[in-house]
């Protein structure tokens, strides 16, 4: 009878979580797709308010001067709220972390607003990034409403953030997954379960809203020849290397614009006056790129404009991310991707008689592997473009192309990208008690020393205590004894501000007695 109670106890628990996950995913659903909904909106009338610009040059003159307060308006917001910078997702890695507080609410409307401007005026950035965000906060909100402990805001906000991806981009799976992978980098079952749950929530709004359309869907796909899987291999490859540039350009970028002399809450006076030109000339390919890609589905570009168009999106998109503006980098990355696919389909094509229908294969494996070099998260990338694109008969090409994208990214000593971007945000930053005990959980994995180690023979660090492990459906209390597994969950009690710091140091004393292990294992 006691363990019948139990049962139904953790059924109700489950439960629960379920329904909260549900309310936060329909909340997020609408501020998203009001966001994602005004963005496509304003971007549809600039087509036709650029190309009206082309018979009636004189009228630019008035219009840069609203650029130009557009831009100040979003630096405003960004000096009262600096942490809408950017795509958000490192601010919501910072504070899953207990590294970074956030104003939920304040964080919101500004990001919300900032990101409508900054996005809806044709620059070169996603609307993804802030979405992410903008669940997050709506998942903090309703923990900070709800009055609950530390570790179920977590849990909210991280179901807030796989919703504000499923529904800028209609993709529930790769929310999911993203939380997991990306943000948490470990399987927890009340995270996973709630997530899933806010972002298949989050997405039934967003297709009554737009539709059950696929965001990026390319029509007649055909299955890659097995004869020309040793050519994903190359493009790998080359992809890896050029997500590695990538990460470089962007990490170097807030030196470029310390050049300009100009206060940090205006450098987006810079984009926001460079894309009238840009506009001009290419009315149809602002934004995040979809349109790019959803033309390279429909038709063969040549080969020069390929190029053209791979130079100014990746110039163009540094520019606009690197003035922390409101906007991420997700949709441009793709664009990029899809752009190198193309390239190299086209080549391939011309060079050596490749059916020309195949091109749109290379387009859609290029756009993963390409954000696997950069995010370091091929899962998400293979899910997310399978969701985006409406086809799933590409798994197999998808991996290969990721998986060797990733290998080379890893070799050439690239990081994942929004860990990067962490780090500098957290620059300086130095861990404080900040009076608030959370409950952190450390994965035991295949390839840590903590594997098949007693509890007692570990080097823990000090602001903490290991309080129980969960193995399967089962919580168990420690002592000097026990023995850790590989697949449990250790939970851990500590101080919010050193959250980062106890991971960090657990993983860097399990590598280094691996390390000392291998070292034995030599001299012997």
């Amino acid at each position: 009878m006691k363990n019948e109670h139990e049962i139904k106890r953790l059924d109700r628990t489950k439960v629960n979580f379920i329904l909260k996950g549900v309310l936060i995913g329909a909340i997020a659903g609408i501020v998203v797709s009001l966001f994602r909904l005004f963005i496509e909106e304003i971007m549809d009338h600039l087509v036709i308010l650029y190309l009206w610009f082309n018979d009636n040059p004189f009228w630019l003159i008035p219009w840069a001067l609203v650029m130009l307060v557009c831009a100040l308006v979003v630096g405003l917001l960004i000096k009262s709220e600096p942490n809408i910078k950017g795509s958000g997702i490192p601010q919501v890695e910072g504070t899953l972390q207990g590294e970074i507080k956030l104003n939920w609410f304040s964080v919101l409307w500004k990001k919300f607003i900032g990101g409508v401007l900054s996005v809806g005026s044709g620059l070169f950035l996603g609307r993804e990034g802030p979405s992410i965000q903008l669940g997050a906060m709506i998942g903090q909100g309703f923990g900070e409403y709800t009055q609950a402990s530390t570790s179920e805001k977590k849990i909210f906000i991280s179901s807030g953030a796989a919703a504000g991806l499923a529904a800028a981009f209609n993709a529930p799976i790769a929310g999911l997954l993203f939380v997991i992978e990306e943000v948490h980098h470990h399987f927890s079952p009340l995270i996973w379960l709630t997530s899933l749950t806010a972002a298949l929530t989050a997405n039934l709004v967003s297709l009554n809203f737009f539709g059950l359309r696929p965001v990026l869907f390319i029509a007649d796909v055909p299955s890659l020849p097995l004869k020309y899987y040793g050519l994903l291999i190359l493009l790998g490859i080359i992809l890896g290397i050029l997500g590695y540039v990538y990460q470089i350009v962007l990490l170097a970028l807030p030196q470029f614009y310390k050049r300009t002399h100009l206060p940090e809450h205006l450098y987006g006076i810079i984009p926001f006056l460079l894309i009238i030109p840009i506009a001009l000339f290419f009315p149809h390919y602002l934004g995040g790129g979809n349109q790019i890609v959803l033309s390279m589905g429909e038709k063969v570009f040549p080969l020069t404009a390929l190029l053209f168009l791979f130079l100014l999106r990746f110039l163009f998109s540094m520019v606009s991310y690197g003035a922390n503006l409101p906007g991420g980098i997700f949709l441009p990355i793709l664009t990029l991707g899809a752009l190198i696919g193309g390239i190299y389909g086209t080549i391939l094509h011309q060079s050596f008689g490749m059916n020309s229908m195949l091109i749109r294969d290379f387009v859609i494996f290029a756009m993963a592997g390409y954000f696997t070099a950069i995010g370091k998260a091929p899962l998400t990338a293979i899910i997310l473009v399978t969701e985006m694109v409406g086809n799933i008969t590409h798994l197999m090409p998808l991996a290969v192309c990721s998986l060797t994208a990733y290998v080379i990214n890893d070799l050439l000593g690239g990081n994942p990208i929004y860990e990067s971007l962490l780090e500098r945000l957290l620059k300086g930053h130095i861990p404080n008690i900040t009076g608030n005990k959370t409950i952190i959980e450390i994965p035991v994995t295949a390839e840590s020393t903590l594997d098949g180690t007693m509890v007692r023979d570990f080097n823990w660090p000090t602001e903490m205590l290991l309080i129980s492990i969960r193995r399967g459906s089962s919580e168990i209390l420690t002592h000097g004894d026990t023995v850790m597994k590989v697949g449990d969950l250790l939970m851990i009690l500590t101080d919010e501000g050193y959250t980062q710091k106890i991971k960090r140091q657990i993983r860097e004393r399990s590598d280094a007695a691996i390390a000392k292990k291998q070292d034995k294992a030599i001299q012997s």
